[in-house]
């Protein structure tokens, strides 16, 4: 079994990571504290976290075979995915396909802030594209 500990964060994909930074810093008030490349992901990503321990991720693709750039190719800017907390990542996952939840992610991978990440696919969410992370700092 696993535990949902909350939302860990909001993912938002971005044409311009400036002008998105510059929106949720200087308009809403929620400043950037980390920005960083992942490159396996082929995305840059910043986190904004709000007082709750929940943080808005600006993500912008930096190639054009990026998952990211494919999104907005698609479907435009806006919420990409929901994270949700949890306290081990080895037994949601375990527990999910055992309880027949079609996974994107298998095994964890590493993501942004050395995070371990794996996601759900969004068929098996009603249309959400889900992921779990488990922080080892948190």
């Amino acid at each position: 079994m696993f535990k949902v500990l909350g939302i860990d964060h909001i993912g938002v994909a971005v044409k311009d990571l400036e002008e998105g930074k510059s929106f949720w810093s200087d308009v809403i008030g929620i400043p950037c504290t980390n920005q960083e490349t992942v490159a396996e992901q082929k995305v840059t990503t910043t986190f904004h976290p709000t007082p709750n321990g929940s943080e808005i991720e600006l993500l912008i693709g930096t190639a054009p075979d990026s998952p990211i750039t494919k999104y907005i190719e698609r479907s435009g800017e806006g919420i990409q995915h929901v994270a949700l907390r949890v306290d081990n990542i080895e037994n949601a996952i375990a527990d999910l396909m055992a309880k027949g939840v079609r996974m994107i992610d298998e095994k964890p991978r590493i993501g942004a802030g050395g995070a371990k990440i794996a996601f759900l696919h969004p068929k098996a969410t009603k249309g959400v594209l889900l992921e779990i992370c488990e922080h080892e700092d948190r």
